[in-house]
């Protein structure tokens, strides 16, 4: 009797069936079989991609999202995968789309559309042990698009367009408030600074006056009757350049005689048209 040759490729796993019945399984190589009694069937056990296209799910605030998904999976059981159901990747694809809408139908639309990892995550925990049922591991699952309606996407881009606006008046209106608020502590700081330094100079001058005074006094102490003879002289002589008519100094010592004959000559001097007269002025002794 003739036998078939069958190859079955690497990373595959052969199904030998008998008139129409599945009988063992044979790994990658050169099999021999027995045609129109046997059959050979390859399943393949490498990883394959899947995309699951746009579909509808209602969040938990009652908003349309779409999203598409993409998955990557392998065979794990070749004789589950290809006799338990008629379509094993379309059963898987269906298990997946059912948990994801259980899983972002109990989340609000901000928080779905915030946390794609969670919901990945969540999605694989969920799928985790059922696609054995199938001979299949989801190995990755990835959210592509999670995109809510073009009428909430208007709603939120008028929402999102105010809430700028009223950042931007918030960050203006408290940018002027900081710049007042500077300008004011710019203009008390100076006039701080100008009284500190008015009181400075006052403190200053009030020094140099008490200095001042404390020299003359110091003076004074140790000056002699020369010094205030001196002093008369100079004030006579002053008094002579007012435009008094009479002058009155006092006659304690007769060397004040001399100085009102010089300060008489000088009163002359100065009004030539109006008489002038010095009267010295004798003290009274006391009896």
């Amino acid at each position: 009797m003739p036998l078939g040759i069958k190859v079955v490729p690497q990373n595959c796993q052969g199904l030998v069936e008998l008139f129409g019945k599945y009988k063992h399984s044979v790994e990658s190589g050169l099999h021999f079989y027995i045609p129109l009694a046997q059959h050979i069937r390859i399943v393949s056990l490498a990883m394959q991609p899947i995309e699951l296209p746009h579909y509808s799910i209602i969040t938990k605030d009652n908003a349309e999202v779409s999203t598409s998904i993409t998955l990557n999976y392998h065979v794990t059981d070749a004789v589950k995968y290809e006799y338990n159901n008629t379509d094993s990747v379309e059963s898987m694809a269906q298990l997946v789309r059912g948990h994801l809408r259980d899983i972002i139908g109990r989340m609000e639309l901000n928080d779905a559309l915030g946390s794609t990892a969670k919901i990945n995550a969540d999605l694989s925990i969920a799928i985790g042990d059922l696609t054995n049922t199938y001979g299949i591991n989801v190995d990755r699952i990835n959210i592509d698009e999670l995109l809510p309606s073009e009428e909430i996407q208007r709603a939120m881009d008028k929402q999102l367009t105010a809430d700028r606006q009223r950042i931007a008046t918030i960050a203006q209106a408290e940018g002027e408030a900081e710049s007042i608020r500077l300008t004011n502590e710019a203009k008390n700081n100076a006039l701080m600074a100008t009284a500190k330094a008015q009181a400075e100079a006052t403190r200053t001058r009030a020094d140099a006056e008490r200095y001042r005074i404390d020299t003359v006094q110091a003076g004074l102490a140790h000056a002699d009757d020369k010094y205030f003879k001196n002093q008369s002289i100079n004030a006579y002589s002053k008094l002579a350049d007012s435009p008094a008519n009479v002058v009155i100094i006092p006659n304690d010592d007769s060397s004040n005689y001399g100085q009102a004959a010089l300060l008489a000559q000088a009163l002359n001097r100065q009004q030539p048209n109006t008489e002038q007269t010095t009267v010295p002025f004798q003290q009274e002794s006391k009896q």
